[in-house]
């Protein structure tokens, strides 16, 4: 299927897209040429806060709008560049003056906060490290990621100091402070009020020389097995964030911009925080969770013009049967990119019937630390697909060879292993202290993202699953995504998962749990229906044996469906780290 770009009337509000000849633009593109769109330290180097705040706040952008902050019981709240500068040289000095500095790891929990977000901009001012954590997780893993992180300082709420993190603090010696968004004054020494620091502190703060390659973020990711891996990041990362803000968001300095990821996951800071502001841009921040008459009121109210989400999302507003263009008026919305997992082919035809909008699909990883390949504005879509690369990345389907080397998989449609060109600014820099586990990312030459998918012939990527998650299945191979998304297209079915369930005799067979939209059943005739349905679909070697009714599957706040837990489930097996469950 291939979906030409859809043209709805702009009326003033048209903008020419900034990659008009994808291929003209991979063949005379250089990292070099993005690297003169940042003004530098004026003490040399290369800061995040600097090029995303500091020099907007010193030129014409001073008193615009930089952060536009909804809060979850009606307050809204404003912050100009010059403002966000201010605000965020204050927690510089205060770190500074609590003995914090270069390569320090500050570790932050909260819910979407304002100070959450001028917070990080003064981590990096501060030569610091921003460690991100996500507010929903229990005591364990924020023990895990604060111990094998080194953590310095905590910034937090009081209310998620007092239910997860005090109760840890006898077993984190090296945990200096908590610091504390929301307490009026100290509580006693160790645990701060960023208030009463903030009170106290200048809000000039010149930034120090900064090294491109000094260690500035540090995200925890989540394996299916073994403990949290520390992903490394560095300052130079943003020649990634600003040329995936131009090619892929199509960012021009009049769009109002929303990503719905929460800062505790790499979108919500890649996206959330620098990438907008690298570009100027005014960017819009919700502190509620999702709630679709809230979210297409914030499209309206605030005049979105580029959306970034995630397909659980979309899924659930198709989830609604209404008609939202006659609800609310989202003529501003221009683009929709969505992340976090594969976007299935349905859903983008969903953004054409029902927003007059295509929404398009990405891939990237943490450890990529941005976005790797899109679909474009300017390109046809071909839905399902996750696109093409970004000019000045190199991506190949390549498959291991016994002397451990790679070979590359030319020939179309062939399945392998979806790998980079290691060289790419926002490539993670480390595994903290795992150098013999980052080292096994590459190979012959390729990082190995560990990624199953296809090339077609035009140069899209096609996404099959991760290699864990692949099933096999009477010698076949099959890829969990491209079931889940064949039943996707029948009218009764709102969210699918897949799985590989041990069989004696074809060694793992196809079962799939299912969710279902409002007006339809769980029943016996809908389940035969639905195995016929994907017989025709997908063929008997591929299509589900076992159908299994759920009301809601199980899902990472940041939108993946846990097929991990809905196999440890059917197999009667420990579930493992669930504390980034969706509730």
């Amino acid at each position: 299927m291939r979906l030409e770009q859809i043209e709805k009337d702009p009326g003033e509000f048209s903008l020419t897209p900034n990659l008009k000849d994808y291929e003209a633009e991979r063949q005379t593109f250089a990292w070099e040429r993005v690297a003169e769109s940042f003004e530098g330290l004026p003490s040399g180097g290369l800061n995040i806060a600097h090029e995303a705040i500091d020099r907007h706040a010193n030129g014409e952008r001073a008193e615009k709008r930089a952060l536009v902050w909804l809060g979850e019981n009606g307050e809204k709240r404003e912050f100009t560049f010059v403002q966000m500068k201010r605000l965020s040289a204050q927690v510089a000095n205060a770190l500074a003056s609590l003995g914090f500095g270069k390569g320090d790891r500050i570790f932050t929990l909260s819910t979407r906060l304002p100070e959450l977000y001028y917070s990080a901009i003064g981590i990096f001012k501060n030569r610091s490290v921003l460690c991100p954590l996500f507010s929903q997780f229990g005591p364990e893993p924020i023990l895990q990621r604060l111990r094998r992180g080194d953590a310095r300082a905590l910034l937090t709420t009081r209310t998620l100091y007092e239910k997860k993190v005090e109760p840890l603090l006898g077993e984190l010696p090296e945990l200096k402070h908590i610091i504390l968004f929301d307490a009026p004054e100290h509580l006693d020494k160790r645990v701060l009020s960023l208030k009463q620091l903030m009170d106290g502190a200048s809000d000039v703060f010149d930034i120090p020389p900064t090294d491109p390659e000094e260690m500035s973020i540090l995200h925890f990711t989540s394996g299916t097995t073994g403990m949290p891996k520390g992903v490394v990041h560095v300052h130079k990362a943003i020649y990634n964030h600003w040329t995936s803000g131009r090619y892929v968001l199509d960012l021009h300095p009049e769009d109002i911009y929303w990503c719905t990821a929460d800062p505790g996951w790499v979108t919500g800071t890649s996206y959330g925080i620098i990438t907008p502001w690298l570009h100027g841009l005014t960017n819009v921040v919700d502190e509620a969770e999702f709630d679709a008459s809230r979210w297409y009121r914030i499209l309206q109210e605030e005049q979105v013009s580029v959306w970034y989400t995630a397909p659980t999302a979309i899924r659930r507003l198709m989830r609604i049967d209404n008609d939202p263009l006659t609800e609310y008026d989202l003529s501003r919305l221009r683009l929709i990119q969505s992340v976090g997992e594969p976007l299935n082919p349905e859903a983008v035809v969903w953004g054409v019937e029902k927003l007059h909008l295509p929404i398009h699909d990405n891939w990237w990883q943490t450890e990529t630390g941005g976005i790797m390949i899109a679909n474009y504005l300017s390109a046809p879509i071909r839905p399902g697909s996750m696109g093409r690369p970004l000019p000045g990345i190199e991506a190949a389907i390549v498959r291991r060879t016994d002397e451990g080397g790679v070979e590359i998989v030319t020939e179309p449609g062939k399945e392998g292993d979806l790998a980079l060109r290691p060289g790419w600014p926002s490539m993670f820099r480390a595994y903290l202290h795992e150098p013999e586990r980052y080292e096994k990312c590459f190979a012959g030459g390729w990082y190995l993202s560990g990624d199953l998918a296809y090339r077609d012939a035009e140069g899209y990527f096609w996404f099959v699953g991760r290699s864990d998650d692949i099933i096999k299945t009477s010698g076949h191979m099959v890829g969990p995504f491209e079931v889940e998304s064949a039943l996707m297209e029948h009218p009764a079915i709102a969210e699918a998962g897949v799985i590989g369930k041990p069989d004696p005799m074809i060694g793992e067979l196809v079962k799939a749990f299912v969710s279902l939209k409002a007006g339809y059943e769980p029943s016996e005739e809908l389940r035969r229906e639905l195995l016929g349905f994907g017989r025709k679909k997908l063929g008997v070697a591929v299509a589900p044996k076992e159908i299994e009714f759920q009301d809601n599957l199980p899902k990472t706040r940041s939108g993946k469906i846990m097929r991990r837990l809905l196999k440890a489930r059917e197999l009667g097996l420990p579930e493992g780290d669930t504390s980034t469950l969706e509730n």
